[in-house]
């Protein structure tokens, strides 16, 4: 058996809706970056410049902003959404390194769930997931 398809074939929609997991990961882990940022405030406080306006407005609309987006998750654009509120987790570097530090970390895992949903998106194309089965004319 080979992974490629024959050309032109057409599979069946798995069993189970892969995507489901998927959006419960993204959820997962926005809820674990909004965490992280909220541990970044008494790092701010006690070892950086110290919480000033800016840095408390900036990180707590961040906090809400990642929270929030767990509900979008069901969407096209959910991804880039994350991607864009990680990159958002990078430029509160300017407040203390480490919040740069977080969204690095974040960018890898983002990256890395950004990959499992293109292989996903491959084997379901191959019909490889379970219950697949090709549609016969």
């Amino acid at each position: 058996m080979t992974d490629e398809p024959a050309t032109g074939a057409r599979f069946t929609p798995p069993t189970n809706d892969p995507w489901k997991g998927l959006r419960g990961v993204m959820s997962g882990l926005l809820i674990l970056q909004a965490i992280v940022v909220g541990l970044a405030f008494p790092v701010v406080g006690k070892i950086g410049g110290g919480l000033t306006a800016a840095s408390i407005t900036y990180l707590s609309a961040l906090i809400v902003a990642l929270v929030l987006a767990c509900r979008y998750q069901s969407r096209t654009w959910a991804l880039t959404l994350n991607c864009a509120l990680t990159l958002l987790t990078i430029v509160g570097g300017v407040f203390h390194w480490s919040i740069a530090v977080i969204g690095f970390i974040f960018a890898l895992v983002w990256a890395y769930v950004i990959y499992i949903k293109r292989d996903v998106e491959h084997r379901m194309a191959n019909g490889q997931l379970p219950g697949q089965e090709p549609i016969v004319d």
